[in-house]
């Protein structure tokens, strides 16, 4: 009779035990990506700073007429995916040693990751500081459903091919500046509750933003659509910015691109 109580006990706790997180450090992942190998985690905690930008791979990108600074470029080689997980410390793609520090004491020096596979961040939670600054992307991204306590830093990033931001929650500033999107990015149902910076952004394809939230400054200034933004239920509860945003050739303000999207 006891064996079946225990039996019992272990069959109903078992579904707890699967939708409990694993904890996972951060440096188990960064061995793997220096060993070439897929990374693919689902239902984990992710404890430490996953910093990709120094990998063993690291290289000193050259340019001509600046020796004064260094760029190191790092790059990661085998398809990523996490799916459920929380990150509990920073996720890292660009890091800036100046940054914040006394101009007297500067290095010079920027850390930057490239991606040559599928990346895949699905119904995860960032808690801590994200940036993929300057990185660049040659298949497919996805962040569908994730949430971003701290700012998440996409400025200057390249997104060669999709780029799917369904249904994230951005809880501190989405910053996009300067990004340009050859492939119509999906932002449908993403909820922007800061600054959401697009300015400079270049749309080759257009934009979903169906049903998507602005609760703060909505920036699209200087903004380009080479194709009409889909708004169809966006909703602007802040203020916003659209000037000198162009559709095509022509200036166009918020009025012009909502009545484009009926």
């Amino acid at each position: 009779m006891r064996k079946k109580v225990y039996f019992l006990l272990a069959f109903f706790m078992l579904p707890l035990l699967t939708m409990a997180q694993t904890k996972v450090d951060a440096s188990e992942i960064i061995a793997k990506i220096n060993r070439g190998e897929a990374v693919n985690y689902k239902n984990a905690e992710i404890t430490g700073d996953l910093d990709m930008t120094k990998l063993k791979n690291m290289k000193l990108k050259k340019e001509k007429g600046n020796e004064d600074s260094k760029e190191y470029i790092s790059t990661v080689t085998a398809p990523i995916t996490f799916e459920n997980c929380t990150f509990k410390g920073d996720v890292l793609a660009y890091f800036n040693p100046d940054s914040g520090i006394n101009i007297v004491n500067q290095t010079n020096e920027v850390y930057n990751t490239n991606f040559e596979k599928e990346v895949r961040f699905e119904n995860c939670t960032f808690e801590e500081a994200t940036a993929f600054k300057y990185s660049e992307f040659e298949e497919k991204v996805s962040f569908a459903g994730s949430s971003f306590d701290e700012e998440a830093l996409f400025k200057y990033t390249e997104f060669e091919k999709s780029a799917d931001f369904s249904k994230a929650e951005f809880r501190d500033a989405a910053n996009f500046k300067y990004v340009t999107f050859p492939v119509v990015p999906n932002f449908k149902g993403a909820q922007f509750n800061e600054n959401a910076d697009f300015k400079y952004a270049k749309f080759e394809k257009g934009i979903d933003l169906q049903q998507a939230t602005f609760n703060g400054l909505a920036n699209f200034k200087y903004t380009e659509f080479s194709d009409a933004a889909n708004l169809k239920g966006t909703r602007f509860n802040g203020s916003t910015d659209f000037k000198y945003t162009k559709l095509g050739n022509r200036s166009v303000d918020l009025s012009d691109l909502q009545q484009k999207s009926k």
